[in-house]
C-alpha cells in the first residue's frame, strides 16, 4: 500500500508495518513481490518506465517508501548494496577543497572514507567533539583553514556514545551554508528523526536494527529535497552500490517487527547498564539512559528513548576485556550490531579504531533475548574474567 493511502498522523511503529504493501485487491497479496530481471522491456526513447535494473527496480520500492516514511520524508528512501555504500553517497555530496566537518568517534570506516576522498580531492576532515556544540559551529567555518560543506553527525556515536544537538548544529550548518547529514543508525527512526530537526540527508546501515536478523548487508539515505535525491541516485547508479532483490525483500520483513524489537532492546540494555553501573568488577559503564551519562539530559530531550547500545569497562583492562569476550555463552563476539541477538566487542582489537577509544571499552548490542539471561551471563562472565 503506498504511504499516500495511509490515515494521517500514525506512530512510527505502525507505519513500519503498514508502509509498502501492495495496493488492496480482492485476492491480491499482502506482501510485495519478489521481481527477479535484471531489464525491462522498452522501445523508442525512455519515458520514466522502468528500463534497467541498475537505475531502478520495484522490488525496492515497498522498502524505500517504509524506510522515508518512518524518518518522516515525504520523498522515498534510496537503499544501497551497504551501509558504507550510502555513506560514501552522502559523503559526496561535500564540494571538493572543503571540509567535512565530523565527529572524532564515528564508525571507523566512514572516518576511512572521508580521508581518503579528503586525500583524493585536496579537502580535509575535521575531527571535533560532537557533543561540545559551540566547537562544532566553529568548526564550520574556522578562522583559518577551509570552509565546511558537510557537517556529519552520529548521535549517539559510535562506540562512544556521545549525544549531538542536532537541531542546534543543523541550525548553525544551514545558517552558514552547509549540508548536514546524520548517520541514524544507532538511535533508529522511533528514537530520533533527524529530518525533522533540520538535517538535509539521514542515513543508515539497514544492515543493523532496522532488518534486525544479521542476515543481509544493506544500506539507505533519506532527504526530504528533491535536488539532494538526485545526486544520491545518480551516485548510486554511476557507481552501482544497489541492493540485491532478496535482501531488499528479507530487510523489509526485518523491519516489520523494528519497534517490537526496540522496545524490547532499549528496556534490557537500560536496565543492564543500571546493574552493570553497581557491579563491583566493572570500572565504567555508559549508557544515555544513565544519569551520570554527559548527555543524559539532551539524551532524554531530544530522543524517544536511549538506545540499545551500552559500552562496558571491566575491571582489569584490556586483558580482563578479551577474556569477558570469550567467556560468554549467549552474547556474541562479533563486530556488527542490531541484531536480535546481543552482541559485543573490544573496539580497539580493530586497529582503526580511534585512539581515544580505551583499549578495555567494550561495546554491547543488546538484543531481545530476556534479561535476566543476559545478565546471568555477562556477570559469570565478569567473574570468569578476572582469573584469567
Amino acid at each position: 500500500m503506498s504511504t499516500e493511502n495511509l490515515p494521517e498522523r500514525l506512530s512510527p511503529a505502525t507505519v513500519a508495518v503498514a508502509a509498502g504493501r501492495p495496493d488492496r485487491v480482492k485476492g491480491g497479496p499482502v506482501n510485495p513481490a519478489v521481481v527477479l530481471s535484471s531489464t525491462y522491456v522498452s522501445t523508442r526513447e525512455p519515458g520514466g518506465e522502468l528500463l534497467y535494473a541498475r537505475y531502478d527496480t520495484e522490488t525496492w520500492h515497498p522498502l524505500e517508501e517504509t524506510i522515508g516514511a518512518l524518518e518522516g520524508s515525504a520523498l522515498p528512501a534510496l537503499v544501497f548494496s551497504s551501509g558504507m555504500a550510502a555513506i560514501d553517497a552522502a559523503l559526496r555530496l561535500a564540494a571538493p577543497g572543503t571540509a567535512v566537518v565530523a565527529p572524532r568517534h564515528a564508525y571507523l570506516a566512514t572516518l576511512t572514507a572521508a580521508r581518503e576522498q579528503a586525500q583524493r580531492e585536496g579537502s580535509e576532515v575535521r575531527l571535533v567533539d560532537i557533543a561540545d556544540t559551540d566547537a562544532v559551529v566553529a568548526a564550520l567555518r574556522p578562522a583559518d583553514g577551509a570552509a565546511a560543506s558537510v557537517l556529519w553527525i552520529e548521535s549517539p556515536t559510535n562506540p562512544m556514545l556521545e549525544v549531538a544537538d542536532v537541531p542546534a548544529l543543523a541550525a548553525a550548518a544551514r545558517e552558514a551554508g552547509v549540508l548536514t547529514v546524520v548517520d541514524n543508525t544507532f538511535a533508529t527512526p522511533l528514537g530520533q528523526r533527524p529530518l525533522g530537526q533540520g538535517a538535509d540527508v539521514v542515513v543508515h546501515s539497514v544492515t543493523k536494527f532496522l532488518a534486525g536478523h544479521s542476515d543481509v548487508l544493506l544500506g539507505a539515505a533519506v532527504t526530504d529535497d528533491a535536488g539532494l535525491r538526485r545526486r544520491l541516485h545518480a551516485r548510486r547508479t554511476t557507481g552501482g552500490a544497489i541492493a540485491g532483490p532478496w535482501e531488499s525483500w528479507l530487510a523489509l520483513r526485518g523491519l516489520r517487527t523494528l519497534a517490537l524489537r526496540v522496545e524490547r532492546s532499549q528496556a534490557s540494555a537500560l536496565e543492564l547498564a543500571r546493574r552493570l553501573e553497581r557491579h563491583p568488577l566493572v570500572a565504567g559503564v555508559s549508557h544515555p539512559g544513565l544519569p551520570s551519562h554527559p548527555q543524559h539530559e539532551r539524551a532524554t530531550a531530544l530522543m524517544n528513548g536511549y538506545g540499545s547500545i551500552l559500552t562496558l569497562r571491566p575491571v582489569g583492562g584490556a586483558a580482563a576485556a578479551d577474556a569477558l569476550t570469550e567467556a560468554v555463552r549467549l552474547w556474541v563476539p562479533a563486530t556488527s550490531l542490531g541484531g536480535v541477538e546481543s552482541s559485543l566487542e573490544r573496539r580497539r582489537r580493530l586497529a582503526a579504531e580511534a585512539p581515544t577509544v580505551p583499549e578495555d571499552l567494550l561495546r554491547l548490542s543488546v538484543g531481545i533475548e530476556d534479561v535476566e539471561d543476559l545478565w546471568a551471563d555477562l556477570d559469570r562472565a565478569l567473574r570468569l574474567a578476572q582469573q584469567g
